[in-house]
């Protein structure tokens, strides 16, 4: 059973994504910021507020397998099998499809995307949005990345369209993802431990 609250964050969360809105939101990691994946325009304003280069892509959660097809140009052929290796949460760097928004491509035209295995809270945004999540650290460009929503600038708070409530209060301190290249023969190559 989805607790009462959980399940109205998300679905707040939703509604702001589907009017083209930046969240505030806990990932499967740490806090990010977050809108549609396919609108170029909350990734222009997710840009603007981090004062982020042009050129540092941001990543993308995904709810499965078929989601991950959607937005890969090249799907490794032994995706299942890495999924089900996964001691934490994985981002893998693949080229990106013509269903994603133009700007969040990086310069050499791949996405980092990321399959949520654990977090309820994200799976069911995913679900319900049936869209890919942008995901980026919740800091200005060049600081720190939150662990804890009390580590957030307020002045970052202030100024996305709609904030999550869901474990403001989590003291746990989160770490970013793993970060893998997959190179043309399947092999990965890491990129960030």
């Amino acid at each position: 059973m989805i607790p009462k609250f959980l399940r109205s964050e998300a679905d707040s969360a939703v509604d702001a994504l589907l009017l083209q809105q930046v969240i505030l939101y806990p990932t499967d990691t740490i806090w990010g910021l977050g809108c549609d994946a396919e609108l170029s325009r909350g990734v222009e304003q997710i840009y603007k507020l981090k004062n982020r280069p042009a050129e540092k892509a941001c990543i993308v959660l995904v709810a499965d397998e078929s989601m991950f097809a959607r937005y890969a140009a090249v799907v490794p052929d032994n995706l299942p099998e890495l999924l089900a290796a996964q001691t934490r949460p994985t981002t893998y760097i693949v080229p990106g499809s013509r269903h994603l928004a133009s700007n969040l491509l990086a310069p050499d035209g791949t996405i980092g995307l990321r399959v949520v295995l654990d977090d309820e809270f994200c799976r069911l945004v995913l679900r319900r949005l049936g869209h890919g999540l942008v995901s980026t650290s919740a800091n200005l460009s060049g600081e720190a990345s939150p662990a804890m929503f009390s580590e957030i600038a307020p002045e970052l708070v202030r100024k996305v369209d709609y904030v999550v409530s869901w474990r403001q209060d989590d003291p746990t301190r989160a770490v970013p993802s793993r970060v893998v290249r997959v190179l043309p023969n399947g092999t990965l190559e890491t990129v960030r431990e």
